[in-house]
């Protein structure tokens, strides 16, 4: 059930969004950075994920009520272009963005401790929980097809806000992860 999410610092070429947008000389990022950010993660077995005892466990410890699968890909959503496009806008949410890809696969970009940019890729049977205030976007692989169970804890909302600094989701998430202590001195250690 760990996790093996690749992840690295995103090249910000003119390069199609859907590609890795690694550096020439790849630039890794450890998964348990990528933790120290407010992201959970496991990989599941999907092929029956309604009878998944991991699952279940999880969606019961962390209050998950409610959820729907949702496929994206060109000729099965509707005004495809446009939600793809929106995906890829820097925004957060008031609440968790939990997701199982159940197929396909696609790319988060998060921001960092400096407002960098860091690139993970989700492909089938990934878990993520994103923290509510965390400046994300995502994107689909060159394969333009992802499907998700997309889980929530109240009464399914989708809905995404543009960067707000003074939102009280992103105060929320900026002193409890960013401008954490142990947080900021593993990020030096490392830097080190």
């Amino acid at each position: 059930m760990k996790s093996k999410i690749e992840a690295w610092e995103y090249n910000p070429s003119d390069d199609d969004q859907r590609l890795p947008h690694k550096y020439p000389s790849n630039r890794p990022v450890p998964l348990e950075h990528i933790h120290d950010l407010g992201i959970l993660t496991w990989k599941l077995d999907v092929n029956d994920w309604e009878n998944n005892p991991f699952l279940n466990k999880i969606k019961e410890e962390r209050g998950y009520k409610y959820w729907e699968v949702a496929t994206l890909a060109r000729g099965v959503m509707e005004d495809y272009e446009t939600k793809v496009k929106g995906f890829f806008q820097e925004h957060m949410h008031s609440q968790e963005e939990i997701r199982l890809i159940l197929d396909g696969g696609g790319y988060w970009d998060i921001r960092d401790y400096d407002d960098n940019w860091i690139r993970f890729r989700v492909e089938k049977g990934d878990l993520i929980v994103l923290p509510p205030g965390m400046c994300h976007r995502f994107t689909l692989d060159v394969n333009d097809y992802i499907k998700a169970l997309l889980i929530y804890t109240e009464v399914p909302a989708r809905t995404q806000h543009e960067r707000d600094d003074h939102s009280a989701a992103r105060k929320s998430y900026v002193e409890k992860v960013l401008k954490n202590p142990l947080a900021l001195h593993k990020k030096i250690a490392a830097a080190s």
